[in-house]
Order: structure tokens, then sequence, then C-alpha cells
């Protein structure tokens, strides 16, 4: 059974930090895209970030560019989103999710698997 949880999130005022975990198991975590969406109230979810695993190549959003980074530590199967410089308009829930593809997607009906969620707030 494959289970994806996400820690991490969190209230934080604007400009600050946050890092959002992603333990995956039941699944080959270094054979998979893996990615992170966030989902904010009244709104549809959003690609955030991805990793291929065919490639290594990272994707962002533009809106995230230079400010969060995504990373993997396939030994410890787990995900991680650093985010940094946080915007008000970044509060949202996150999720990460696991999919399979040669080509790496954006879009969330391309990724299988899901976690429950994680809340991130950025407000003074």
């Amino acid at each position: 059974q494959v289970q994806l949880v996400e820690s991490g999130g969190g209230l934080v005022q604007p400009g600050g930090s946050l890092r959002l975990s992603c333990a995956a198991s039941g699944l080959r975590f270094s054979t998979y895209n893996m990615g992170w969406f966030r989902q904010a109230p009244g709104k549809e979810r959003e690609f955030v970030a991805a990793f291929s695993w065919t490639s290594g190549r990272i994707y962002y959003t533009d809106s995230v560019k230079g400010r969060f980074t995504v990373s993997r530590d396939n030994a410890k199967n787990t995900m991680y989103l650093r985010m940094n410089s946080l915007k008000p308009e970044d509060t949202a829930v996150y999720y990460c999710a696991a999919g399979r593809g040669v080509v790496l997607s954006t879009a969330a009906m391309d990724y299988a698997y899901w976690g429950q969620g994680t809340q991130v707030t950025v407000s003074s």
C-alpha cells in the first residue's frame, strides 16, 4: 500500500521560511516522479515543483522560482520542499504526489498517489 505523508507546515510571517517533508512508503521511491502541489481556499490545485526520476530535472512554477527548492533523498524515501521568502499568497494546503511517466508532468492528473496535505499559512 502506497503512502505519502507530508509534514512541516505551519504559520510563518512574510519573508520567513519553512521546510516541508514528504515521506513515502510502499513504492520504489527512486523510480517515481515526485511533485509538490498546493491548493488555496476557493482555488484549484496548482503545480508547485516536481522532480523527474528519468532525467533528474527539477521544474518549478514561475511564482516560486528562486524562492523554493525541491530535493529528494532516495535512501530515506523522502522528498523535501524548502520554501524561503514566503509571501501571503503562498498560503495553501501543500500536497506531495508520486507518478510514473517518462516525461515529467505538471498536471495533477498524471500523479497517481497523493498525501493528505499540510497547511502552510503566511501571515503577520
